[in-house]
């Protein structure tokens, strides 16, 4: 897998954290679990029961040496979150992404995650539009 990567940028691969110093290409020649910096969600942003969510699902990626706690984490948070939503879509969604992290594909989980961010927006009251984190 090819990668390219801004001066400045970080990548968290394995559980290390990683800054280039200046644009470069990489490439991954064996499996590796990895997160770009753009894709990571901040603590504080982690606002509303999704981005909750996703946050704990990124720490199986960011620290995998804590990966069977954050597991127990998310899998209680994953099912306090199902409660809160009636939307179909949310719904499969989430289901969908606990199938992913139950399968070990933790950036999957993220994706399908985020892609509900924009939907949950529109249900909660009085939550503003959700920032984006950019897609994978």
């Amino acid at each position: 897998m090819h990668l390219s990567l801004k001066a400045g940028e970080r990548i968290f691969i394995n559980g290390a954290v990683l800054r280039v110093d200046r644009k470069v290409s990489i490439e991954l020649l064996n499996d590796a679990t990895f997160l770009l910096e753009n894709h990571v969600l901040q603590v504080e942003d982690a606002t509303t029961p999704l981005r909750q969510l996703y946050f704990v699902a990124q720490a199986l990626l960011i620290d995998p040496s804590n990966s069977e706690k954050a597991k127990s984490v998310y899998e209680d948070l994953h099912r306090e979150t199902q409660k809160l939503f009636t939307h179909r879509e949310i719904i499969n969604g989430l289901k969908h992404a606990a199938e992913m992290i139950d399968a070990g594909r933790a950036f999957d989980a993220l994706k399908i995650i985020r892609g509900l961010f924009v939907m949950e927006s529109a249900i909660l009251p009085g939550e503003p539009e959700a920032k984006p984190i950019q897609a994978a």
